[in-house]
């Protein structure tokens, strides 16, 4: 095939996947919209549940105080390997 046969060929499927590109954009948009009027449509209805319940006192937790742990070292101890003796009684 010749350089031009290719070129207007990948030509043509770029614009192909341009327009189905462009074909699920509008899908999502969409969907998303749905979305959105669905969600606005339960908030109301979230909001009247609410309004029924009897409002609830909370009492704040009581925070103690906390103390702060020094933490010391111990003091690390050298182990040495004794030296070999000898048993020798003059």
């Amino acid at each position: 095939m010749s350089q031009k046969k290719l070129v207007k060929q990948l030509m043509k499927k770029l614009d192909k996947l341009e327009s189905e590109r462009e074909k699920l954009i509008d899908k999502l948009a969409k969907a998303l919209d749905k979305l959105e009027q669905k969600e606005v449509t339960k908030k109301p209805a979230a909001k009247k549940v609410a309004a029924k319940k009897t409002p609830s006192k909370k009492t704040p937790a009581k925070k103690t105080p906390r103390k702060k742990v020094v933490s010391k070292k111990a003091p690390t101890k050298k182990v040495s390997t004794p030296a070999p003796t000898t048993n020798e009684e003059a």
